[in-house]
C-alpha cells in the first residue's frame, strides 16, 4: 500500500514538472517566461512612472529651450544695438559734414589761405564773447587773424597755443570793425553790443543814406584789422532821435554766432 502511494506521488510530481517544462518551452523558455511574469507584475508601476516622468521631461526640455531663446534674444539685441549705434554714428557724421560744408562756404575770402577749425569751448557772458578752437600756432594760426564762417566775419584771434586758440567774436563789447556799404564811399565803425544784443553803430550822419536790410562789409582801409569785402552785419533798425543830427543803427551779424561748430581762420595779418 505504501509503495503504491509513493509511486503515485512520484508520478504526479513528474507530470507537474513535465507540464511546467512544456509551458515554459512554448512561452519562449524559462528566462522568457520569467521576463513575461516580471513584466506582468511591474507593468502597472512602469505606466505610473512613465506618466509621471513624461511631464517632468517636458518641463526640463522646456527649461533648456527657454534658456536657448533667452540667449538668442540677447544676441539679437546685441546685434541690433550695434546696428543702431553704427546708424547713429553715420547720421552724426553726415550731420557734421553738412554743418561743415554749410559753415565753411566763404567765397568772400577770395584767394586767401584758410585753416579750418572746430569750436571746442564757448565762453560767453553778457559782455564778453569768445570761443576756443582746436587749431593754433602749429597750424599757422596767429594772433590778430580774422575768423570767418558761412555768412561772414565771426571775429579775430586774440591768443594762441601750439594746438589751440581763442577767438573774440564780433559781438564782444571790445570789438570794433570798420565797415562800408553801397558804393564803398560810406564808412562806418560798428561795435559789439554783447552776446544777446548783436552789433550797433551810433552817431551816423543824417546825410548817410542807409536803410534796413543794407549789408555792411569790412572796409579794408590801410591799417584795418580785416581784409576788405567780408560781410559783417545787416541793418535791422534805423533809430532817429527827434532833434538829433545823427541816428543809430541796430545790426544783425550775417554769420550765425549762436550756432558755431566749425570756423575758418584766414591766414592774413593786419600788418600785411
Amino acid at each position: 500500500m505504501a509503495s503504491d502511494r509513493t509511486r503515485r506521488r512520484t508520478w504526479t510530481v513528474g507530470a507537474c514538472v513535465t507540464a511546467l517544462l512544456v509551458v515554459f518551452y512554448l512561452s519562449g523558455g524559462v528566462v522568457s517566461g520569467l521576463r513575461s511574469s516580471a513584466n506582468f507584475v511591474t507593468a502597472p508601476f512602469s505606466w505610473t512612472v512613465n506618466e509621471i516622468a513624461r511631464p517632468i521631461g517636458h518641463m526640463f526640455a522646456g527649461a533648456v529651450n527657454y534658456s536657448d531663446v533667452v540667449n538668442q534674444n540677447q544676441k539679437l539685441r546685441y546685434e541690433l544695438g550695434k546696428a543702431q549705434l553704427k546708424a547713429n554714428e553715420e547720421s552724426a557724421l553726415n550731420r557734421q559734414l553738412t554743418e561743415m560744408s554749410t559753415q565753411l562756404r566763404v567765397p568772400f575770402v577770395g584767394s586767401l589761405s584758410l585753416v579750418s577749425a572746430q569750436v571746442t569751448g564757448l565762453s560767453p557772458t553778457n559782455f564778453a564773447a569768445t570761443v576756443s578752437i582746436d587749431r593754433g600756432r602749429d597750424s599757422g594760426v596767429l594772433t590778430g587773424m580774422p575768423v570767418v564762417a558761412n555768412g561772414g566775419l565771426v571775429g579775430s584771434v586774440i591768443s594762441t597755443t601750439p594746438h589751440g586758440a581763442t577767438v573774440r567774436l564780433i559781438s564782444d563789447v571790445n570789438s570794433l570793425i570798420g565797415v562800408t556799404f553801397g558804393n564803398g564811399k560810406n564808412q562806418l565803425v560798428i561795435s559789439g553790443q554783447g552776446v544777446n544784443n548783436g552789433l550797433g553803430a551810433s552817431s551816423v550822419a543824417l546825410t548817410t543814406a542807409i536803410q534796413p536790410g543794407t549789408v555792411l562789409s569790412t572796409s579794408g582801409l590801410n591799417g584795418a584789422l580785416f581784409p576788405p569785402g567780408m560781410p559783417v552785419a545787416k541793418v535791422a533798425k534805423v533809430s532817429l532821435t527827434p532833434g538829433a543830427a545823427t541816428y543809430d543803427l541796430s545790426l544783425e551779424p550775417t554769420a550765425d554766432l549762436r550756432n558755431i561748430v566749425y570756423l575758418d581762420v584766414v591766414l592774413w595779418e593786419p600788418s600785411t
